[in-house]
């Protein structure tokens, strides 16, 4: 057996269960998207850790949390005009509280086999050092939940973009370093690096995590439900003149307003979609193993499916299904990138 297939065996358990916690990233931040396209996001008033496990479970702890639910902007200033009841009230509940209750499983799958694997000592010292960088994510992931959800909670009954961007952005941070933790397990055995391919990764890496802060950005303004044309905006225009119009400077303009934040989202589109196409083609003029041209093959067939799920959620104004598909591909994209650096640099 080669020895790298032999040390992957070693570590089999300890890598399903890192691959287990990318799932669960993945299956919560596509339930954020599903709470957040559902305007379910603010209907835990009052969270606890313990208590809030189950969601009410008779008629009166509901209309208890419903009434509580009412001393808050969001209905104040908005469902309060929309009819909206209890049965209302229900259904974005419990999107919200599907969301924290996967984020509670997540840290059980976490925290109890880590705990195990140390004890047993199958974590050598890096892959140990590194999972405790992974729990530090996990805590600080759910404090910019936390932080997330209170700015709607003062006087403005929607969440701050930047904040929503914070926690999406970090999310995906996180599910990419845990991929790459698995990643070290399954491929001990270090390569030869090309270190020009590597360079043109690592670039392309930091358009992806910068269209995941703008999609964050888009999100949160509910930027997607303006100038539904492509390849050019309203008007027939490149650039819409409300970009210029909505705020008095260029780093509002690109970074609060509507316009801006859409116009800017669209533009890193087509940079990310470049530097792939860039990276592959480039990728021909060396000897790559089958690793790393399964990984460039996935990342070109994904940018083009992703690309096209943009286009398509901007044309017919966020529709539930597709936000959400747009979504989740972008976690196929960002492993797919992971997995082709990883690739090329190790």
């Amino acid at each position: 057996m080669p020895i790298e297939n032999k040390i992957m065996k070693q570590n089999k358990s300890v890598i399903y269960w890192l691959l287990s916690g990318c799932v669960l990233v993945f299956v919560m931040v596509v339930v954020g998207g599903i709470t957040r396209l559902t305007g379910s996001g603010l209907s835990m008033t009052d969270w606890h850790l313990v208590t809030d496990t189950l969601p009410p479970l008779t008629e009166t702890a509901w209309q208890q949390a419903f009434d509580a639910y009412k001393q808050f902007p969001e209905y104040k200033l908005i469902n309060v005009h929309n009819n909206f009841q209890l049965a209302d009230y229900k259904f974005i509940y419990f999107w919200e509280w599907f969301h924290r209750f996967i984020a509670r499983i997540l840290g059980v799958v976490f925290l109890v086999p880590f705990v195990y694997f140390w004890f047993k000592k199958k974590l050598d010292a890096e892959t140990l050092k590194k999972c405790f960088i992974l729990l530090g994510m996990g805590a600080l992931q759910g404090f910019f939940g936390w932080f997330m959800v209170k700015s709607g909670l003062v006087n403005n009954p929607d969440v701050s973009h930047f904040r929503l961007s914070l926690h999406l952005t970090f999310a995906f941070v996180t599910f990419a370093y845990t991929l790459w933790v698995a990643l070290d397990l399954i491929y001990p055995n270090k390569t030869t690096v090309i270190l020009p391919l590597r360079k043109i990764a690592r670039i392309t890496l930091a358009f992806v995590l910068l269209q995941i802060i703008y999609g964050g950005f888009v999100a949160g303004l509910d930027a997607g439900f303006i100038h539904n044309h492509w390849p050019l905006m309203s008007d027939g225009q490149f650039m819409h003149d409300s970009v210029i119009l909505e705020k008095d400077s260029w780093l509002l303009r690109l970074t609060e307003g509507k316009s801006g934040v859409q116009f800017v989202h669209r533009m890193v589109a087509y940079i990310v979609v470049g530097f792939i196409l860039f990276l592959y083609f480039k990728s021909k003029k060396y000897s790559l193993n089958s690793d790393q041209k399964n990984g460039l093959n996935a990342l070109v067939l994904i940018v083009f499916l992703q690309f096209t799920l943009g286009v398509l959620t901007l044309l017919y104004s966020v529709p539930l299904w597709l936000g959400v598909t747009h979504q989740a591909v972008a976690f196929f994209l960002l492993a797919a990138m992971t997995y082709s650096l990883h690739r090329l640099s190790k």
